[in-house]
């Protein structure tokens, strides 16, 4: 992870300091607040602000004024109704603002979730650092022949090494010529905001992320989810160690419900019923394709 000695002294002086508030505070949250966490070569995540915690999400859905008389277990047990019968706006209350540094190309899969609010650093405005994201070797993998979006077996040998080798050189002479047609030496330079162009999609960028909960528990589920790429997964993985600290309730019921629960057609729903009446199903007799059935019979194990 890449942090000045500057930006660390700025960390160390936020969390030094402390305010008096009237505000709903998650101690679990307070104890992560400012702090970096580190992800992949040069990046990572850390929360700058947030706002609601378990309790605010019991107080939306009951629309009362105050905490009120429901003990942690009437609470806990509301949160898992509504994560149960899919309400979000209760969820919504809550909100969390991340300070995020991640490659381009992870940037560009994480812009496609709208729901949130991003302000991102300028290259328009300000020099990129020289800072790219070159994959540890076992993370090098050939192209799926099943999956035209994902991975296949891990590359070896010279064949991992000829990448490792372009992805550097590459990556370094891009920056370089980026250098050159924004420095003076004697002349004007190019224009920041058109010598960015040459920069590859692994170089590093940052932003400030805000988003509510519901949203955010969205995006876990598909980001955390052990079908996604590698490198924003473990962006997704960092920010569940986060909430899971500051709404815990409302995570473990996301965890249960969400992230090892899973959701029937009618289709496979009706195979079920007939199993469990000791029928044999094929996938002719299901009414299923052989995607959906096979799917199926990957979620039964």
């Amino acid at each position: 992870m890449s942090l000045t000695p500057e930006q660390q002294a700025e960390i160390e002086t936020l969390r030094a300091s402390s305010a008096p508030t009237l505000r709903a505070v998650s101690a679990g949250m307070e104890a992560h607040l400012y702090k970096a966490y580190p992800v992949l070569d040069h990046g990572f995540i850390r929360v700058i602000d947030y706002m609601g915690d378990d309790a605010a999400i019991c107080q939306a859905a009951r629309v009362s004024y105050g905490k009120g008389t429901k003990s942690v277990q009437n609470d806990e047990g509301l949160i898992r109704y509504l994560m149960r019968h899919w309400h979000s706006t209760p969820f919504e209350m809550c909100e969390i603002k991340l300070h995020v540094k991640l490659p381009v190309f992870v940037a560009r899969q994480w812009i496609r979730h709208r729901t949130a609010n991003v302000n991102e650093y300028s290259a328009r405005y300000s020099i990129l650092d020289r800072e790219f994201y070159i994959p540890a070797p076992e993370q090098l993998a050939a192209q799926s022949v099943v999956n035209n979006q994902g991975r296949g077996e891990a590359l070896s040998g010279d064949e991992a090494a000829r990448v490792l080798e372009y992805l550097k050189a590459d990556s370094a002479r891009a920056y370089d010529h980026y250098e050159a047609m924004i420095s003076d030496e004697g002349q004007q330079g190019l224009a920041r905001e058109l010598a960015r162009m040459n920069l590859p999609a692994n170089i590093y960028t940052q932003w400030y992320w805000k988003v509510d909960l519901h949203n955010l528990l969205h995006f876990l589920r598909l980001r955390a989810d052990a079908h996604a790429q590698y490198e924003i997964r473990v962006y997704a993985d960092e920010i569940c160690k986060v909430v899971a600290d500051w709404v815990p309730a409302a995570y473990g019921a996301f965890e249960d419900y969400r992230m090892g629960g899973a959701t029937l057609s009618g289709r496979a729903l009706d195979v079920v019923k007939r199993m469990l009446k000791g029928e044999e199903v094929s996938q002719e007799s299901s009414g299923m394709s052989k995607g959906e059935w096979r799917e199926f019979q990957a979620l039964l194990g």
